[in-house]
């Protein structure tokens, strides 16, 4: 198998699950452009532990972790796509000597993973595999991991990052998905863009260098720090491509970023 992409879905609400629109299309093109990788091992934003954790059960379950608010066709959506025991401990492998837990009960699917793969991949016939992301760790630990991963895609395992670039809740318009980004909002994304597409990672793990764009766009990193896995997975050679590429209600990017060999 050739090498496999790597991807970061700016994912958005989970919502969009339940959607069909441009990025639900684009998503699903991405896969197809992809095919049937090995497996996917996904980083999600919904999953901070202390230390590092990698799903190891063989059937992972759908999570829903969001609240009671959203409707119930949400809480509906199933993802059984299968796991991957031997990809968890491949993943341990390649970490070492970073400690790597297996997870075999605990975890399992949450919606930043679902909600992206079930547009891009809709038959869940992929295992699929979650890895942690250790909350205590500054940007460039990340960013290191990322690194350490790379070698999986040469064994036909896709690596996801799932997050976004700009993720301020309390900022956003709820009443106008369409309008137009705070000028904050659309400058951090550029420049997070702009050092991806010059391939100049350190900006990106520097981010907080931007001042108020950056505490603006990035309040907490949870969603942030997938983007740096993937980032760390580049390998030389990659190019980047950005689709989707847009700013929901304001503070929400659902930029997404596909790096592969030109």
């Amino acid at each position: 198998m050739s090498r496999l992409p790597v991807i970061f879905f700016g994912h958005g609400s989970p919502m969009i699950a339940l959607e069909t629109n441009d990025t639900t299309r684009t998503w699903k093109a991405m896969g197809d452009a992809i095919g049937k990788p090995k497996a996917i091992l996904c980083v999600s934003a919904h999953w901070l532990t202390r230390g590092v954790a990698v799903t190891a059960m063989t059937k992972p379950r759908t999570i829903h972790d969001f609240g009671a608010s959203f409707p119930k066709a949400l809480f509906d959506q199933q993802y059984p796509a299968p796991g991957s025991p031997e990809l968890a401990a491949r993943v341990a492998e390649v970490l070492a000597p970073t400690p790597v837990t297996l997870d075999d009960n605990g975890w399992g699917l949450d919606h930043g993973t679902w909600s992206v793969l079930g547009k891009a991949f809709p038959d869940a016939d992929v295992p699929v595999v979650q890895l942690s992301m250790d909350a205590t760790k500054p940007p460039a630990w990340h960013f290191e991991i990322g690194q350490r991963l790379a070698p999986l895609r040469d064994e036909g395992v896709l690596i996801v990052g799932t997050g976004n670039i700009v993720h301020n809740l309390p900022a956003m318009d709820w009443g106008d998905r369409h309008c137009a980004p705070y000028d904050w909002s659309q400058r951090f994304n550029d420049y997070i863009k702009t050092a991806i597409a010059e391939d100049a990672p350190q900006r990106a793990v520097d981010f907080e260098s931007q001042g108020q764009d950056a505490k603006r766009s990035v309040p907490t990193p949870d969603h942030y720090w997938p983007l740096l896995y993937v980032l760390g997975a580049r390998l030389p050679g990659d190019v980047a491509a950005f689709a989707p590429d847009h700013i929901e209600h304001g503070s929400l990017s659902m930029t997404s970023v596909t790096l592969a060999s030109a």
